[in-house]
C-alpha cells in the first residue's frame, strides 16, 4: 500500500466531539484510507487518582469525548460504511474505573427509582503494562491484586444518525454510538448504515479491557492510539451496526428493556445469515437458535446493547459483503509491514 493513503488524526483538548450528528467533518478521506487516530478516555483525562471523583472533576455533558467525525468520500444514505480496526493500543500506563451514585447495572438510577441510597462513588486506578499484556486490579478495601489480560477495544464507534438527529455520545442506537461491546477490538470490522452524506464516523471511549455487560458502568478507561481502515460499500446499509471478525458474524441491538435489545440483535442476525445462506426465515431462525451466542455488551447506558454472534464455520464458504473483511485484513497487514 501507499503511505499517501494514511491520514493522521490527533485532536487537541478542544477538538473532541460529544455528539453523533450536529458537527461538520474534521477530515474527508477516500474509501480504503488508513486513519491513525488518538482518543481520550471517557472522563476526558480528568480522573487520574482516587480523589478525582467523576461527579466533581467532570462537567456534564462533556463526557465520553469522541474523535471525528471523519467523512468518507462518496458515502450516501443507504450505503454501508466499513471500519476495520488494525490496532488499538493504550496510550498511557494507567487507566481508571469507577462507580457512580446513579449509574450502573446494580444501583438506583433516575429511571430505576429506589428508596435506598445510591452506591458510593469510588475510583480504582489500574496499572497498564502493554509489553506484558496486562492491567493490574488493586482492591481498595484490602491488599488483593490481580493481573488481568489486556483486551483493548473501543466502547463508542458510530456514524451520524438519520433525519438530522443529534445524539449524545453516551447513547447507543441504530447509528452505533456507546455500544460498549468488547467485540470492538483489533481485527474486527464494523459495518454501519450511512444516514448522511459522508457517513461521519467518530470513535472514542477506549477500554484497556471490559467484562461483558460493563456492569458497574465503566471499564478500564484509558486514552488510545488506534489505527483503522475505512471503506465503503454502495448500498446494503444495515438497519443496525454489524461486526465481523475471523470467526464470527455479529449483529447488535440497542434499546430498553434489555430483552428488546436482545430481540433486535437476534432479528438482524436471522435475516443476515438467512440471506447469505439462501434460507427461508424459519430455517434461519432455527439455525441461529442452535448455533448462535448472545453476549451482553452493556446493561448500564441510556440504552442497553446486546450482541448476537454466529460462527462463520457454519456458513459453508458464504461471505458477508463479498469478502470485504478479508480484504481489509490484507490492507491492515500491508500497513503493518510497511510502517
Amino acid at each position: 500500500m501507499d503511505l499517501a493513503d494514511v491520514v493522521p488524526l490527533q485532536p487537541g483538548p478542544d477538538d473532541y466531539a460529544y455528539t453523533f450528528g450536529g458537527r461538520a467533518p474534521v477530515v474527508t478521506v477516500q474509501p480504503g484510507t488508513v486513519v491513525e487516530l488518538t482518543t481520550e478516555d471517557c472522563f476526558g483525562g480528568s480522573v487520574r487518582g482516587f480523589g478525582d471523583l467523576p461527579s466533581q472533576v467532570c462537567v456534564f455533558p462533556r463526557l465520553n469525548p469522541v474523535t471525528g467525525p471523519v467523512a468518507v468520500a462518496g458515502a450516501e444514505p443507504g450505503d454501508t460504511l466499513a471500519v476495520h480496526f488494525v490496532e488499538i493500543t493504550p496510550a498511557r500506563d494507567w487507566g481508571v474505573s469507577s462507580t457512580f451514585p446513579h449509574f450502573g447495572a446494580l444501583t438506583t438510577t433516575h429511571t430505576t427509582a429506589m428508596l435506598h441510597p445510591p452506591l458510593e462513588e469510588r475510583v480504582w486506578v489500574y496499572e497498564i503494562d502493554v509489553p506484558a499484556g496486562v492491567c493490574r486490579f488493586r482492591a481498595r478495601g484490602t491488599d488483593f491484586t490481580a493481573d488481568l489480560p489486556l483486551d483493548p477495544m473501543h466502547g463508542t464507534v458510530g456514524v451520524a444518525p438519520a433525519a438530522g438527529e443529534t445524539l449524545m455520545s453516551i447513547t447507543p442506537g441504530a447509528h452505533g454510538g456507546n455500544m460498549d461491546t468488547p467485540e470492538m477490538r483489533a481485527g474486527t470490522t464494523a459495518y454501519f448504515g450511512v444516514n448522511v452524506e459522508g457517513g461521519l464516523l467518530s470513535i472514542g471511549d477506549g477500554h484497556a479491557r471490559q467484562g461483558e455487560g460493563e456492569v458497574c458502568g465503566t471499564a478500564v478507561e484509558t486514552a488510545m492510539r488506534t489505527v483503522v481502515v475505512v471503506d465503503l460499500v454502495k448500498g446494503g446499509g444495515p438497519a443496525w451496526p454489524r461486526l465481523e471478525d475471523d470467526r464470527h458474524l455479529m449483529s447488535t441491538g440497542s434499546a430498553r428493556p434489555l430483552e428488546d435489545a436482545f430481540r433486535i440483535s437476534q432479528h438482524d442476525l436471522v435475516g443476515w445469515t438467512g440471506g447469505l445462506l439462501g434460507l427461508d426465515e424459519l430455517d434461519a431462525y432455527q439455525l441461529v437458535s442452535q448455533a448462535g451466542l448472545a453476549p451482553a455488551a452493556n446493561v448500564c447506558d441510556t440504552n442497553y446493547t446486546m450482541v448476537a454472534k454466529f460462527p462463520k464455520s457454519v456458513l459453508g464458504g458464504a461471505r458477508a459483503y463479498d469478502g470485504l473483511h478479508d480484504r481489509l485484513r490484507a490492507t491492515a497487514a500491508a500497513y503493518l509491514r510497511q510502517r
